[in-house]
């Protein structure tokens, strides 16, 4: 399963016409369809702050009342008018998707920041945390995972958490915290397997035993 516009950096999504906008780790540019790469076409200060206000408040929104919320509730906690959040993103699944990708973003962008402040061992543990409080927070997503929209299909997920979580696994096996080998898709698959089966909470104990598990075989570093 592919998703459109694989490779990108940032995240990528269609907003109107056509138009692709990708999220470049804060910042929102446009990309010409039908091109290799993307040409950016700078967004006006004040529709980045509409952007970055609607998001904002749809992240917010989506974790309280689901993704199901009224659209008017995201617009008045963004400081909007509902016309302005349609213009930006005519279909509920825009904003979705706007929320899902940047939320998967700066969980991916998590991993850098705890492998520089903790140990390999702590800051792996620190993250699967991190990604388990994301899965527990985006109340109706699963469901849109699963909704045959190809924006929502794992693959982004596997993308951009793959390589950050096996970023980790390596500096924990190299300071003999786990063993090596461990493949970071694998393990993020079984991570998730669990929490959306289960439940983030009640699969809390059996994430922490498989964290366990890694450590079996761990040789002391050189």
């Amino acid at each position: 399963m592919r998703l459109p516009y694989p490779g990108q950096s940032g995240t990528v999504f269609r907003i109107k016409y056509g138009t692709l906008f990708r999220f470049a780790r804060g910042d929102l540019v446009g990309v010409n369809e039908g091109e290799g790469r993307g040409t950016d076409k700078r967004v006006r200060p004040d529709a980045q702050r509409s952007l970055d206000a609607l998001v904002t408040a749809a992240k917010a929104v989506f974790a309280t009342s689901g993704v199901d919320a009224p659209v008017r509730e995201i617009a008045d906690k963004a400081g909007v008018g509902i016309g302005t959040l349609y213009r930006h993103f005519p279909r509920r699944a825009d904003l979705v998707i706007a929320v899902f990708r940047s939320e998967i973003d700066a969980c991916a962008d998590a991993a850098p920041l705890f492998a520089a402040k903790y140990p390999p061992g702590e800051a792996l543990e620190r993250w699967v945390e991190r990604f388990l409080g994301f899965i527990a927070t985006k109340r109706g997503l699963v469901a849109a995972l699963h909704s045959g929209n190809p924006a929502f299909e794992p693959r982004y997920i596997d993308d951009q958490l793959a390589p950050a979580l096996r970023m980790l696994l390596d500096a924990a096996a190299a300071a003999g915290e786990i063993r090596a080998g461990i493949d970071g898709r694998d393990l993020l698959v079984a991570i998730a397997s669990l929490s959306w089966g289960e439940g983030s909470e009640k699969a809390a104990p059996m994430i922490r035993l498989l964290l366990d598990g890694l450590r079996y075989g761990a040789r002391p570093a050189a």
